[in-house]
């Protein structure tokens, strides 16, 4: 059988209402249509859709049964629309967001996939910068949203800026190793040991890097690797031991996490904006960052 849309959604209508003529002036109909048509769609399908008594009209089971599957026709039918139009609307161009690597681990991904999801007529370019780097882009128009950290460089911004989450450096080792049982753990201590090193290019590895400075001792790196993920799964192996965020290794039972001593080690995330006005669809990305990370 063929069912209308537009006698689906005014039976739909009509059972809310309890009435036909207030699904009549729902669909915009008058209220001989409209009980014409519903006489249409009882002919239709064969049984009685509607018990019809002085004060309006109650579903008989028949109706109740194809009210229920009307409105899952219809809001299937909204959201085919929906997608479709998503190709045919003109693009606003893509928001664009600046983080550096360590957000770029956990927090970027999951703020992103919540946020592509809900708002599909919305696409992001991301990119992984330093803060100072970042801090241009913003100051210049040319990124709308970013996870900067909280230090010298952003002290002195005139951008707006919100505290998003802590981002300090832990060392990390796999359980039962050499870690187990180290409350604590300086930077010196942990140099005498093989480690595990990010790349020179990377954004975690250039912040440390400075605040070192030229007479820290110098680490013996088995290996350089791009990425934080890389670095974590080496060292849970046990191939050396790496320094990275807490937050992107909490609640791993497989590596021993050992805070570090340093004052560099304990910092945190700002989100910072651009100078200009923020659009909705900042507003609603700075929120799903927010929600993934405290999440």
């Amino acid at each position: 059988m063929r069912y209308d849309l537009d006698d689906l959604r005014l039976f739909v209508h009509v059972v809310d209402q309890g009435s036909i003529t207030a699904g009549a002036v729902q669909m915009h109909l008058s209220l001989p249509s409209a009980s014409a048509r519903v006489r249409a769609l009882e002919t239709h399908a064969g049984v009685p859709l509607l018990v019809r008594e002085r004060r309006g009209v109650r579903p008989t089971p028949a109706g109740t049964t194809l009210a229920r599957h009307a409105r899952e026709v219809l809001a299937q039918t909204a959201r085919l629309d929906s997608a479709v139009a998503s190709y045919t609307a003109a693009r606003s161009r893509p928001l664009v967001l600046v983080s550096g690597g360590s957000a770029m681990h956990r927090v970027v991904p999951a703020a992103l996939a919540s946020f592509l999801r809900e708002y599909p007529e919305h696409d992001v370019t991301v990119s992984e910068q330093r803060t100072p780097r970042s801090l241009r882009l913003l100051a210049e128009g040319k990124a709308d949203l970013g996870i900067v950290l909280d230090d010298d460089e952003t002290t002195g911004t005139t951008l707006r800026t919100e505290p998003l989450v802590d981002d300090s450096l832990v060392v990390i080792g796999p359980a039962g190793g050499l870690l187990s049982g180290r409350p604590t753990m300086s930077y010196a201590e942990v140099a005498e040991h093989p480690m595990i090193g990010l790349d020179l290019g990377s954004t975690l590895r250039t912040w440390m890097d400075r605040r070192l400075g030229p007479h820290a001792p110098a680490p013996r790196y088995r290996t350089l690797v791009p990425t934080l993920h890389t670095l974590i799964t080496l060292a849970t192996a046990g191939v050396g031991l790496a320094i990275a965020p807490l937050r992107s290794v909490a609640g791993n039972p497989a590596l021993d996490i050992c805070p570090l001593t340093d004052p560099w080690a304990t910092r945190s995330h700002l989100i910072c904006y651009a100078p200009t006005p923020p659009t909705p669809a900042i507003t609603a990305l700075a929120t799903h960052i927010r929600q993934a990370a405290t999440t």
